[in-house]
């Protein structure tokens, strides 16, 4: 029962200002190719989420020296391809989707076979998304292809490719970008639209890299073989992260939030555009550039006369980890939300679209989920007063933290089990949460 978090009583109104932890995407990306770079590279406010934990881990395991300062992580890259690998070794992806896949392309010229491993979770997940592409760099694997375990074992050749990624996935298209870092070649992607976080840091590391946008599209050519030096980075806070406190906020009485230096990326911001076309009062300040990035601070009041919406699925990609979230809103709006091709909820931690239905019907909402779809009945008057117990969801932090804020919000009695899920990315949240409901203004 320790790990069960019970919450009998809506927050009280704040008017505060935080500091969210480190974009987890950001922090993965920035080991993995300071892991790459020749020399010492520096991280301040690096995420130490066991997801970023476990990728540290993974680059010690191929020889790279991580040491911890007082204020920032240390990692001291030996270039390009300049991993020591060891016979037998094994590599922990932990619950992490991105480590996992992402550093499957930096392996594909491993000397040795490396057995890639990850927990319950990430094992049900789907890693021929990444192995497939691999395969016609000239990475070869043993076992099985599609789920971990995986093994891989490097080929005598490995050439450039051509890619289509069709999917939106930010996972499998920086998976193929770190594989072409080391190819001698052009390799040249065709992705649908994703978070380019590893284009900005292709770009700022001055990496040979072209893009050319379209409306669905991007083209993307990378020269592989090109010496990265080594780098400081300043991680911002996480939207992904902060879209649960907006939420909050939103959804509580008489009360004012400003979050500090979030990372507002284009292809991240889908949430607070869908969240502002339903009503709630967000704005953005102090906006400004930091190496690619764009970072602000986010002001949001307590939202009444919240309004349904037909989500324009153009925004899905740049919202894909913040729906869970999102439903609580439309719970609340007036009228029927309609979330259309989002099935790709169901290829993370856990299926989030199913999830996300199932806890809004033990709330009392109405829902009709298809395989790709949600509509939510909202109910602006809807109070809980009975108990709710959720559990077996392949402790996916997301799904934990979506039923946190519904019960600090709409009441009832919640009963989360699994609460030790947040250590995977966003180890502060329940003392984030503490924070707001002392009664100190800011």
């Amino acid at each position: 029962m320790n790990n069960c978090l019970n919450i009998n009583k809506k927050i009280k109104p704040f008017n505060k200002k935080i500091l969210i932890d480190g974009d987890k995407s950001l922090s993965i990306r920035w080991a993995l190719l300071a892991s790459q770079a020749k020399g010492k590279s520096k991280a301040y406010s690096l995420l130490k989420s066991e997801d970023v934990l476990d990728t540290l881990k993974c680059l010690k395991k191929l020889g790279i020296i991580i040491k911890w300062k007082n204020t920032y992580c240390e990692i001291y890259g030996k270039g390009l391809n300049g991993y020591t690998y060891k016979k037998n070794l094994t590599l922990n992806a932990g619950n992490s989707g991105t480590l996992g896949r992402l550093i499957l392309g930096l392996l594909i010229h491993s000397k040795r076979k490396i057995k890639l491993i990850g927990d319950k979770s990430l094992s049900k997940r789907d890693f021929s998304r990444v192995t497939r592409p691999l395969k016609r760099f000239g990475a070869k694997f043993s076992q099985n292809q599609n789920k971990l375990p995986i093994s891989i074992i490097r080929s005598k050749f490995i050439k450039p490719i051509n890619y289509f990624e069709d999917k939106g996935s930010a996972q499998c298209k920086s998976s193929v970008m770190l594989a072409a870092l080391n190819t001698q070649g052009e390799t040249r992607i065709k992705a649908k639209k994703s978070r380019n976080h590893t284009e900005l840091l292709f770009k700022y590391l001055k990496i040979p890299i072209k893009i050319k946008k379209t409306k669905k599209y991007d083209f993307i050519k990378i020269k592989g073989k090109k010496e990265i030096k080594s780098f400081n980075y300043r991680i911002p806070s996480d939207i992904s992260s902060s879209a649960f406190f907006i939420v909050l906020t939103a959804l509580s009485n008489n009360s004012k939030l400003l979050i500090k230096n979030v990372n507002i990326n284009s292809s991240r911001t889908g949430v607070l555009k869908i969240l502002k076309k339903m009503g709630v009062k967000i704005s953005t300040k102090n906006i400004k550039d930091y190496k690619g990035e764009k970072i602000a601070d986010i002001f949001v009041k307590s939202s009444k006369n919240l309004t349904s919406i037909n989500c324009p699925s153009n925004l899905n990609s740049s919202a894909i980890d913040e729906f869970l979230i999102i439903f609580l809103i439309a719970a609340k709006a007036k009228g029927v939300s309609y979330f259309k091709k989002i099935s790709e909820l169901n290829q993370k931690e856990s299926p989030r679209l199913k999830w996300g239905s199932k806890i809004l019907k033990m709330m009392g909402i109405k829902t009709v989920l298809t395989s790709d779809s949600l509509k939510i009945w909202g109910n602006p008057e809807l109070k809980i007063n009975h108990l709710i117990k959720v559990k077996d969801y392949l402790k996916d932090h997301r799904v934990f933290m979506m039923c946190v804020i519904a019960g600090l919000t709409f009441g009832g009695n919640w009963k989360i089990y699994d609460k030790d899920s947040i250590n995977t990315s966003f180890p502060s949240f329940l003392k984030k949460i503490k924070e707001l409901n002392e009664n100190k203004k800011r």
